[in-house]
């Protein structure tokens, strides 16, 4: 039996930052977790009814794995991003993933826009919809263009819990889809006036659609006759943790985290081994 699937592996991890990054940041990156996630944009919702702010960060990557897997070559990656927020529920953002060893090394640009509301009593549940747009700098020819995510969460009162499970359709001159869920608890270890230390360990675990090849073998007149039928499944790609230990300091964050990748075999895929790195990030809230 062979699974036809591993090329859309490593496309996806081009597009689909959620195997590598440790957070939301990543393909993955889905702005209204996002925006639940960060400290200094939960202080600035808490402390106002109408804003608008841009958040602008640089996330770096000790080493690059794409939905999990060691593709064999060792490099880092540095991704750039900018993002909005508005008080009605709309967001949008930009941003781009530079490759040490690519060629070229600038390989991707993702612009998304979204929007997501909290609704429920005490407005502990949130829908957010979105649209990703991949621009990609090399020639190859690339199945994916296009993202359309559904999801929806829930978190407890004090947001120190919560999770979210993601649908995503993507299409292009093929198609497929993804479903994420992603689960995190937050420890605030240090808060003061001007400054919050959070540990944030998260679990996220990643699913897909896969082309499978079977061979059936029936014999007609004799003669053995192999016949291969191609059938569409839904199995686990990749589950990932992550350990990020984040510091707020007035409009500045600063994030270094530790991140396992747990893949899962697929296809005629041997067991994959356990694969880590570390990743560093420093960001600025805008308010406007």
């Amino acid at each position: 039996m062979k699974k036809l699937f591993t090329l859309f592996i490593c496309l996806l991890g081009f597009f689909s930052t959620f195997a590598q990054e440790p957070t939301t940041k990543e393909e993955e990156i889905l702005l209204d977790e996002f925006f639940d996630e960060n400290q200094m944009i939960n202080d600035l919702i808490a402390s106002m009814s109408s804003y608008q702010f841009l958040y602008v960060s640089m996330n770096y990557n000790s080493d690059t794995y794409f939905s999990g897997r060691d593709i064999g070559l060792q490099q880092y990656n540095v991704r750039p991003e900018i993002s909005y927020g508005h008080s009605n529920g709309f967001f949008a953002n930009l941003s781009g993933t530079y490759y040490s060893e690519f060629i070229p090394k600038w390989d991707l640009t993702t612009a998304t826009i979204g929007y997501g509301k909290t609704f429920g009593k005490k407005k502990l549940f949130k829908y957010h919809t979105s649209y990703s747009r991949y621009f990609y700098s090399s020639n190859i020819d690339h199945l994916y263009s296009n993202t359309l995510n559904v999801g929806i969460s829930v978190r407890n009162k004090k947001r120190s819990v919560g999770t979210q499970l993601t649908g995503s359709y993507i299409f292009g001159t093929d198609q497929s889809f993804q479903i994420t869920s992603r689960s995190y608890a937050s420890f605030t270890l240090l808060n003061e006036k001007k400054a919050k230390l959070i540990l944030k360990p998260q679990l996220s675990i990643i699913g897909g659609m896969q082309t499978i090849e079977l061979a059936q073998i029936s014999s007609l007149n004799g003669e053995l006759i192999t016949d291969y039928i191609l059938n569409d499944v839904v199995d686990l790609i990749n589950t990932q943790v992550s350990v990020p230990l984040q510091f707020n300091t007035r409009s500045f964050d600063l994030e270094l985290g530790y991140n396992i990748n747990l893949p899962s075999a697929i296809g005629n895929e041997s067991k994959l081994k356990t694969t880590t790195f570390f990743n560093f990030s420093i960001a600025y809230l805008i308010e406007l």
